[in-house]
């Protein structure tokens, strides 16, 4: 796309604002959604504390918009794969109850190796509110912590799975950021300088917000704050609680390569942790960048990269080894490590055996009779979307015999197993639309690659399989995949990311009605932090709530896009009961 003008800046985040107004307000009138939210309630066993209760709502008119607590969003009964039996909800038995988080992208915004200077060609390259990740998924941790359980079942959850884009740029720095958060311990969000900060936000540049400066940065333009003091609270060091449910982790492909774009082949290692920061391009190498990486060409990219980092603009900062990028392996090992234990299990899915040979898939179980499936869907051969290799697929056809009493040859026969049921749900970082990606992978470049059809293809031949849950598009989007064979359907369940707003999370419970169907309910979260942001509030909590209103108002971003509507946020999904 074209760079931004200032005129088209302020429009399209007026126009975005607007969209997401209607978002927020799908009903036709107060009076409607006040009926439509009692009935939700009564059929809830509690709904506070999640979005059935209330959701951040924009007030104002202005460019830059405060949020404040508004309504909440009531139950969607979706009916696309089974009908909605009635008298279901006394015969209701709670099966399993847990919580996803998807794209903390918890955030090195002093690292030499960011894109901040692509932000108007590639909104994820630069977002104002990036230097607050840690203390954003901290408080969305506390908000899973204050809850008793699922809203439908009452169930307590089982556990909480964060399904990839953990870290933004894989360095150890942000790894470490990444399982305090979920395990608890005292965190330090910097890297390099200890006693300055070291990134966009004091480079005086009117590119980027410089939140402390009096500059008429274009932020400002727009309606951004000026706030004393914000810099160092936001780098000051903070205990995060810590889960108390046991959790477990997906990869995803910020995880395992550079920005969640180029691959990984450590010939960058030495500029992570080294002292030259680029912090700007002009237009032409902007564009020529931009091309590279919205084109899927990740060598031309890396190459350019390279290049430019030599002989571009660049800031010197503190050299810091913590900035190190990791590896699969050293990914999986690093879950294994006693300090990040937290509330378990040991490993957190991961094994000894996959610290070893970086295999990043694996199952555990969510509840009794339930198992879940956690895939690696990146492609280490660079390109933001996904797919899956060979052998991990025949893995996951193996894994689903082995748990299934029936199932369906690729012919559509049904075949008889010698196994008992067990109900599954897949968890993955990319969706069935974003595993296009079939570039060779550079560690095993004999070895096929998959795509999402062929994936739901398969998990289609396996009634047990309820649904797939994933991340990566940073929106909300409740997928019904049919199948002439009710029982062969599945429902793919698609969770807003939590660095973009609206900085989501999803409580998934599944129920028996004890009719012949079973209903999933997808109820959306947000973080424990206050609606409306205080500038002379910078404690934990404070920061957690700019943190969501930066997020909101970053005019580079697709708030109504990606917010989704209606049947994609608190839902019942009704499918057919294996075998039932």
């Amino acid at each position: 796309m074209p760079p931004y003008s200032r005129r088209q800046f302020v429009a399209g985040a007026a126009a975005a604002t607007a969209a997401l107004t209607l978002a927020n307000a799908p009903y036709a009138s107060a009076a409607a959604r006040d009926r439509a939210l009692a009935a939700t309630a009564a059929r809830a066993v509690q709904v506070a504390g999640t979005t059935l209760e209330q959701a951040a709502t924009a007030s104002g008119t202005g460019t830059y918009r405060k949020l404040t607590a508004g309504p909440g969003w009531p139950l969607v009964v979706r009916t696309d794969l089974a009908a909605a039996g009635s008298g279901r909800d006394g015969r209701r038995t709670g099966l399993a109850s847990f919580v996803q988080f998807t794209d903390l992208h918890l955030a090195d915004t002093e690292s030499p190796v960011r894109f901040e200077y692509l932000a108007r060609y590639v909104d994820s390259a630069y977002r104002p509110h990036d230097l607050l990740t840690v203390r954003g998924a901290s408080s969305l941790v506390e908000r899973v912590n204050s809850l008793a359980g699922g809203p439908y079942t009452g169930l307590p959850f089982s556990l909480v799975i964060a399904t990839g884009d953990n870290t933004d740029n894989h360095e150890n720095a942000e790894l470490d950021w990444y399982l305090t958060v979920m395990s608890g311990g005292t965190i330090t969000p910097t890297t390099g300088s200890t006693t300055a900060y070291e990134g966009v936000a004091n480079s005086g540049s009117t590119t980027y917000w410089n939140p402390e400066s009096p500059l008429d940065d274009t932020y400002k333009q727009a309606g951004f704050p000026q706030i004393p003091g914000f810099l160092s609270a936001a780098v000051k060091p903070f205990t995060a609680p810590g889960l108390t449910t046991p959790w477990y982790v997906t990869a995803g492909n910020h995880d395992d390569s550079i920005m969640g774009t180029l691959p990984d082949l450590t010939l960058l290692n030495s500029v992570y942790t080294g002292g030259l920061k680029l912090e700007g391009l002009d237009d032409a190498d902007a564009a020529q960048l931009a091309a590279a990486l919205e084109d899927g060409d990740p060598a031309e990219a890396l190459t350019l990269l390279v290049k430019l980092i030599d002989g571009g603009p660049v800031r010197h900062v503190t050299p810091d080894p913590a900035r190190e990028p990791f590896t699969n392996a050293e990914f999986a090992q690093a879950h294994l490590e006693t300090a990040y234990t937290g509330p378990g299990p040991y490993g957190h899915g991961f094994t000894s055996a996959a610290a070893a040979n970086g295999e990043l898939y694996y199952t555990f179980p969510i509840a009794p009779g339930v198992l879940g499936v956690s895939l690696d869907t990146t492609n280490r051969a660079g390109d933001a979307d996904g797919s899956i290799g060979t052998a991990q697929l025949t893995w996951l056809e193996s894994t689903l015999q082995a748990h299934s009493g029936h199932w369906y040859d690729t012919d559509g026969n049904p075949v008889r197993g010698s196994h008992a049921d067990q109900l599954v749900v897949v968890f993955s970082h990319h969706t069935s639309t974003s595993m296009g990606n079939t570039l060779p992978d550079p560690y095993n470049l004999l070895e096929g690659r998959h795509t999402g059809t062929e994936l739901l293809t398969l998990l289609q031949r396996y009634p047990n399989t309820l649904a797939w849950v994933n991340g990566h598009t940073h929106e909300n989007r409740i997928t019904a995949h049919g199948h002439a064979v009710p029982e062969r359907a599945l429902w793919e369940i698609n969770t807003a990311s939590h660095i973009d707003y609206p900085q989501h999370a999803r409580i998934i419970e599944i129920a028996d009605n004890a009719d012949g169907t079973l209903s999933l309910f997808t109820t959306l979260i947000e973080s424990a932090a206050p609606y409306t942001a205080d500038p002379g509030d910078l404690s934990d909590a404070g920061l957690a709530s700019w943190y969501r209103e930066l997020a909101y108002n970053d005019p580079y971003a697709d708030p109504a896009g990606k917010l989704g509507g209606p049947g994609d946020h608190n839902t019942e999904l009704l499918i057919t009961r294996p075998g039932g």
